[in-house]
């Protein structure tokens, strides 16, 4: 059966290959957000609706060779909550990072907050964009990543990505309120993976979203944010783990 992982912020799908690498499993789909790492279309707002919409497109495709493990990171894990709550039907079994989005509660951190911020988003990719790769990477690195892998995640970002990023924040504003009353008693299995060092996801949000939804909650000690590309083989040990249980 399919096992679907979507990205999240400010990523490609290549943030999954050290992941991929450790898990058994060889029928892995990553779809790639419109203008993460390629090109955005005409005419597409980059909101969280209309890339909820291409990837409820995606997932329905997909989903004709098989039920669906679904997995998202960062916003690719607020996609998969947004889904689970209204396609349950796409999915066999479904994993998030990013739960907490799903707590009507919800706050943004302090990097959403300046992004969400008329001209000063615009003014913090201007500087990120324009300081030397290996500097930005040593942002990443103090998030607990292997300099190999800051490197990587660093240079993914382009003047394409900042603005879609931009947008796609904008349009969350209230995510929370949104999307959070439809994120309860979801049908199909489900697990919320909440990594200890996450410093921008709150773990409290992340348990009441596992709990309103039904989901069971998999901690993953001394790890961070970028879990799959710290510890990949923690991640996988825990993806495995869930799957072994969802008949």
């Amino acid at each position: 059966m399919p096992t679907v992982l979507v990205h999240g912020v400010p990523e490609t799908p290549e943030v999954w290959s050290a992941l991929r690498a450790e898990l058994a499993r060889h029928d892995i789909v990553t779809p790639q957000l419109p203008g993460f790492g390629c090109p955005r279309p005409d005419g597409f707002g980059a909101t969280k609706e209309e890339y909820l919409a291409w990837l409820v497109e995606e997932l329905e495709s997909i989903a004709a060779d098989g039920p669906i493990d679904l997995v998202g990171h960062d916003w690719g894990g607020g996609f998969v909550i947004r889904v689970v709550s209204t396609r349950p039907d796409l999915v066999r079994s479904w994993v998030t990072d990013a739960a907490a989005l799903g707590d009507i509660d919800f706050e943004w951190h302090d990097f959403a907050k300046i992004w969400q911020t008329p001209d000063e988003g615009e003014q913090f990719f201007e500087q990120q964009l324009a300081t030397p790769l290996e500097e930005r990477a040593t942002v990443f690195e103090m998030f607990g990543l292997p300099r190999d892998r800051a490197l990587a995640l660093a240079g993914w970002a382009d003047e394409v990505m900042a603005g879609c990023i931009l947008d796609l924040y904008r349009s969350a504003v209230d995510v929370g309120r949104e999307w959070g009353p439809g994120f309860a008693q979801i049908p199909k299995p489900g697990m919320v993976i909440i990594p200890t060092e996450d410093a921008f996801l709150s773990r409290q949000g992340a348990e009441k979203g596992a709990a309103k939804a039904g989901a069971t909650v998999t901690v993953l000690e001394g790890i961070g944010h970028w879990w799959m590309l710290q510890d990949p083989a923690a991640g996988a040990r825990a993806l495995e783990a869930f799957w072994a249980t969802v008949a």
